[in-house]
């Protein structure tokens, strides 16, 4: 069974072409620069330009290029599309079948996740454009953490703002959370080491470290929105209220501009004033003379003890700690933070083979905890889009 993976994004369209019968992957592609005065297409070495106004002529790109170079003869081909979406609210858990209805529901909810939700709903109403026979599963990000009890959830605000206006803490990055979990499960199990009590770290430009029991999310460091939680590549994270109360009345600041400030602004790209890209930044920290190097170093501190909070924040609920994995962009590659971050477990018995370590990076999957340590250390790289295409495949087989 030929199916359609798309994680529609604001102004792009990732979208893979994936084969049921051993996931083989037959078309890995992009598209960028929706709604600029042109755009491009990459993908399986292909390259083609062309404009899209919006999400259904990016899908149109993708299709035509797809046709055109004979990975598909015929859109017929395509047995089901399946599609992320960030924001599932508290009433979309399960991956479904969008209908006509459930279109309607998610475009409300979107006022919870207005970065996210409307590229996702734009994929899927594209989707209806151009193939309209072809069932759409939607694939919540939100998901996963469906799990979190109450008390973890739970903002500390009179509770009718969570009864009428659901303001409650959601969690982000669930996909991926769910597949490095099950993978890091199936490899504990296999080498009889313990694997109940997990912490997952997503760290790409967005960040978010959970918690999970027994392959259930029991917490996680996103909240309501994905800006709470650890610091990342331009969100703050955590951050105290009443800073947005000062910014307001005393720096004059509006509601638009400190929201550029706390999404776009912060975190590793306001506190190095470089980038928020970890690989400059890395570049700057191996040397010291350079004269960039005190507010990159200083950003990369902060970075690594709010990481290091986080993940300790959970050990306690957990009842210890079984594994640690990483997993997403920079927790795939960046040996050097993975290093710095378990130097600070080993109070727990967490001891890091510094060989493996080093070696698991571009691609590399497996252990890099040593012999000797007692907690296990995994570097698992995500793939949110063979999670949704297994998901997909479940319903679609459950409707033959």
């Amino acid at each position: 069974m030929l199916l359609l993976i798309l994680n529609a994004g604001s102004s792009s369209l990732r979208f893979q072409l994936m084969e049921s019968n051993g996931w083989k992957i037959r078309f890995k592609g992009h598209v960028d620069g929706i709604g600029l005065a042109s755009c491009e297409l990459h993908g399986n070495g292909v390259t083609q330009r062309g404009k899209a106004k919006n999400h259904a002529e990016a899908l149109d790109l993708a299709l035509t290029v797809l046709q055109k170079t004979k990975f598909l003869t015929t859109l017929k081909q395509i047995k089901a599309i399946g599609h992320r979406v960030v924001h599932g609210g508290e009433k979309y858990n399960a991956p479904l079948r969008v209908t006509p209805k459930i279109l309607q529901d998610l475009k409300k909810i979107s006022v919870l996740a207005p970065l996210h939700n409307p590229a996702n709903i734009s994929g899927i109403e594209a989707c209806l454009k151009y193939i309209p026979k072809t069932p759409n599963i939607a694939v919540f990000d939100t998901g996963f953490h469906a799990t979190m009890p109450e008390k973890a959830f739970l903002y500390g605000l009179p509770y009718a703002y969570y009864k009428k206006n659901h303001i409650r803490r959601y969690g982000f990055h669930g996909t991926s959370h769910a597949y490095v979990s099950e993978q890091s499960i199936d490899w504990l199990k296999k080498n009889k080491r313990p694997h109940e009590k997990i912490i997952s770290c997503h760290i790409g430009n967005g960040v978010s470290v959970t918690g999970i029991h027994k392959g259930k999310s029991i917490d996680t460091s996103m909240g309501f929105t994905p800006l709470e939680g650890v610091m990342m590549g331009t969100r703050t994270g955590d951050l105290d209220p009443a800073i947005i109360f000062y910014l307001t009345k005393t720096l004059k600041l509006s509601l638009s501009q400190i929201e550029k400030l706390v999404l776009h602004e912060s975190g590793l790209k306001g506190l190095s004033g470089v980038s928020s890209d970890m690989r400059p930044l890395r570049a700057i920290m191996a040397n010291p003379s350079d004269k960039k190097y005190p507010s990159v170093k200083r950003a990369f501190d902060v970075y690594v003890y709010r990481l290091i909070k986080s993940i300790s924040s959970y050990v306690a609920p957990l009842g210890g700690l079984d594994a640690l994995v990483f997993t997403a962009g920079i927790g795939e590659n960046a040996w050097y933070l993975r290093q710095e971050i378990c130097k600070a477990f080993e109070y727990l018995g967490m001891q890091v083979d510094n060989s493996k370590n080093k070696s698991a990076i571009e691609g590399g999957w497996g252990p890099i905890h040593s012999d000797k340590s007692k907690v296990s250390v995994l570097v698992i790289p995500t793939n949110e889009e063979l999670r949704i295409a297994q998901e997909i495949e479940k319903i679609t087989r459950q409707r033959i």
